[in-house]
Order: structure tokens, then sequence, then C-alpha cells
């Protein structure tokens, strides 16, 4: 699965931060993405040409498109290649969409054998923002979801090493 990039709709930035607070209003434009049980997801990249700014890929609806029926399960794919024609393309994040709210990461979209790269990002159809850091590398090293609140990441939750394989979420306290 590719995607192309860059995405004009998404300004590029050296902080990613930017880049994902663009995601969610320009593919909540999209066909289908704010149509809950009969709507569409759809997935991307975040990625750098190695010149410090990070940019995002189109979105893609590739995966289950059957949104005649009810379907409270939708999916599509995480890319693993973009195609940008002004050099080679080194993803730091997937992205992804789910056409309803509210919509919580959910336990496949966090287990270990999903995550390819060091940030999974998703947002739901009110654009309530989630970023997984899963520390795969580390196996030592918890993994960390959190939620964006303004410009901020709120650290919500672990997942402890021996969880990573099952994408169960420990809930840390507010403090």
């Amino acid at each position: 699965m590719w995607v192309r990039g860059p995405w004009p709709a998404i300004q590029p930035s050296r902080d990613i931060d930017d880049v994902i607070d663009q995601l969610c209003p320009a593919i909540m434009q999209m066909d289908g993405a704010q149509a809950k049980n009969f709507g569409q997801e759809y997935c991307g990249a975040i990625y750098t040409l190695r010149d410090g700014m990070h940019h995002a890929s189109f979105p893609s609806p590739l995966g289950r498109t059957t949104i005649v029926f009810e379907d409270k399960r939708k999916s599509c794919h995480a890319p693993r290649y973009v195609d940008d024609s002004r050099g080679y393309a080194s993803i730091v994040a997937d992205y992804h969409s789910h056409p309803w709210f509210p919509s919580p990461m959910s336990p496949e979209d966090r287990r270990a054998n999903h995550q390819r790269w060091l940030i999974r990002v998703q947002f739901d159809a009110e654009c309530r923002v989630m970023k997984l850091i899963p520390n795969l590398g580390d196996p030592e090293r918890p993994g960390e979801v959190y939620v964006r609140r303004g410009k901020r990441w709120q650290l919500i939750g672990i997942i402890t090493p021996a969880d990573k394989p099952f994408g169960y979420i420990t809930p840390v306290d507010d403090a």
C-alpha cells in the first residue's frame, strides 16, 4: 500500500504537531468522513524528505469500502510507502480517521502487530485527536497514548510491555 505526497491541503512544518493539527479538518471535508456507521475511514502518512520538514500524504480510502449497510468497524490500510517526486520519503507516522464520534483508538489500532512507524495518529468525526507512541523498539518501555487538548498532548494511558501485543491501555491519573 502506497500513497502520494505531498497533500497540498496540508502545509508542511518543522513541527510535526502543526501537521497533525491540520489533518482532521481537511479529512472531514472528504466524502463519507463524517457519515458515522455508513462512513469511510481515511489513512495516510506523515513523512520527511530528510530536510527537517514534515509533510502529509494524500489520504487513501483503501480498505473495506462497503458503506451501503451499517458497519461499526471501518478500516483502511496504513501506507508502507509514500511516492513523492521531490525525493525519498521517510515515514514518521501514519494517520487515520473514524467517521463517528466519540471514537477512541480501538484495540486493533493499538496492537503491536499493527504498528509500523514511530507514531500513530487517529481522529474522529469531531476532531478529537489521539496519538500512540508504541515504543516497539524498546521492549522495557511502555507505549504511550495521548489526546490533543488545544495545542498540547495530554497523556491518558500507557500500554505496558506485557500488553503491547494486545493493545490494552492502563489509564493514568490526571494528577
